[in-house]
């Protein structure tokens, strides 16, 4: 039991981390509660900083007053001296401290704690010191400060008399270490002063964080409910969330996304009813023969035969139908289904030519082909026939009587293109942007006649998009068409 609590706080807490508002929350709260900190520790350390200071200069101050003093009562030679004493254990008693006198042979003739008098005291300070050089040191980790004065008499110089020259004589060391307690003692009370205001003021962060993450994250979670309400069927409305600019991205971007869905939909219904349309007409078609033939009686040899030929004719055309619908299924897959190789493009094109150049003739529109260059390409050979195939029989069936079809290829450095153009009808302005939908036929009665499906150029441009590749049109009607292919000569792999 105690395992699956702790199971499900680990998880609640991931789950907070991994919100938007949580992680608001987190920034505005360690934003809001890092000054503090900061400002607190930089309080402390520059009242500690001038403390010692101001300290030390005192310390200084009265400890080089007393050096004097040693020097005019001769207390290096003689420590008899009461007044000097009695100065000494002032001073240790009043910065709570200890004094050592170190004379110049590094003897230590005082000792305000009595315990160390007579010995020898070696110490780099204490030697600088003896050199003229003064000293201070504060340790923070053991709370004093020590300091190092030298005690010096001015003596005249051995010059001719009148010359009035004189200097200072080191003659010993005063060596002074004082508590710190009462600085700790006052940052100890300043510190805890500090944290109350900084609790106080921790809560009332964590409480405006809390509104203003809140606040902030009101518009997203009205973007969420509208897509709760999307996703539940309860409307198809386009989401408007305008409280803020990303939310009101977000909401153009899913609306793009639910117009392409409904489009899709639109689409597939279509196709649907389509698909079911164009395979039950030759059905229906061939159902109508079919009971004709059993319903008459001694049917005549010709019209049986004239029948069956016409139902044989639908059974072609449904052939034709279900053929072009499973190439379009192949076409709807990933690109991983194309079989990429190098292609000799040119000796494509001629065989594509040659095959469609009878049902050319049978039309009498004459089929034309220039090579500008020799092309070699990575493409699926398979498709990219289909492709053209396709471009190349559509411009022969809806051309003219004695017209002619011309297909162009040429290559740059990055891209071949495959031109195809006809003389034929041509295609209406308002039809151009529907042509490459499936089922779609410019002039139906046309197309049943010479056997069309609609799917022809749906086919064409999923295989060149397969390819990265492109295709465009433009057309006159009455004048004829022209497909413009462009397709990379290596082949993309995103």
């Amino acid at each position: 039991m105690l395992d699956i609590t702790l199971l499900k706080s680990k998880l609640r807490r991931i789950t907070f981390l991994r919100s938007l508002k949580g992680r608001i929350f987190l920034i505005l709260l360690i934003v809001g509660l890092i000054p503090c900190f900061i400002m607190r520790y930089a309080i402390l350390r520059n009242y500690e900083r001038r403390a010692v200071t101001v300290r030390t200069s005192d310390i200084s101050t009265q400890v080089r007053i007393l050096a004097n003093h040693l020097i005019t009562y001769h207390y290096l030679q003689d420590t008899s001296s009461e007044v000097i004493n009695a100065e000494l254990d002032q001073l240790s008693n009043l910065y709570d401290g200890r004094v050592l006198i170190i004379n110049a042979d590094l003897r230590i003739v005082k000792d305000t704690y009595g315990i160390s008098e007579g010995k020898t005291i070696i110490s780099e300070e204490v030697i600088r010191c003896l050199r003229g050089e003064s000293a201070n040191r504060y340790d923070r980790e053991n709370g004093y400060i020590e300091m190092t004065i030298p005690i010096t008499e001015t003596v005249e110089a051995d010059l001719p008399v009148g010359s009035g020259e004189s200097f200072d004589l080191v003659r010993g060391v005063m060596l002074v270490s004082a508590s710190n307690d009462s600085i700790i003692a006052t940052m100890d009370s300043l510190n805890r002063q500090a944290l109350v205001v900084e609790s106080i003021v921790g809560v009332l962060i964590f409480v405006v964080t809390l509104l203003v993450s809140k606040v902030l994250f009101a518009p997203f979670k009205k973007m969420i409910q509208a897509l709760d309400q999307v996703q539940e069927g309860y409307t198809n409305d386009p989401i408007s969330v305008t409280d803020c600019l990303e939310t009101e991205h977000i909401g153009d971007a899913f609306n793009r996304v639910l117009g392409r869905m409904k489009m899709l939909d639109n689409s597939r219904q279509e196709f649907v009813s389509n698909v079911s349309h164009e395979l039950r007409t030759p059905i229906t078609s061939m159902k109508v023969l079919a009971d004709s033939l059993i319903t008459q009686k001694d049917v005549p040899l010709e019209v049986y035969q004239e029948f069956m030929r016409d139902i044989a004719a639908e059974i072609e055309r449904e052939d034709k139908i279900i053929n072009d619908l499973l190439s379009l299924v192949k076409m709807d897959r990933t690109s991983a289904d194309l079989n990429i190789s190098e292609v000799d493009i040119n000796a494509l094109v001629e065989l594509i030519m040659r095959r469609l150049r009878p049902i050319a003739m049978r039309r009498d529109v004459q089929l034309v082909y220039e090579s500008i260059r020799p092309v070699t390409a990575e493409v699926d050979e398979v498709k990219l026939t289909l492709a053209l195939s396709n471009l190349v029989e559509n411009a022969i069936k809806y051309n003219k009587e004695h017209g002619f079809v011309k297909v162009t290829l040429d290559a740059g450095h990055q891209f071949f293109t495959v031109q195809v153009a006809d003389s034929g009808v041509g295609i209406p302005e308002d039809a151009l942007e529907h042509i490459y939908e499936r089922f779609y036929r410019v002039d139906k009665s046309r197309s049943r006649e010479i056997g069309g499906t609609g799917l022809g150029l749906s086919i064409t441009r999923s295989a060149i998009l397969m390819h990265r590749g492109s295709i465009k049109v433009t057309s006159i009607e009455g004048e004829g068409t022209d497909f413009m292919v462009k397709i990379p000569l290596k082949y993309i792999l995103v």
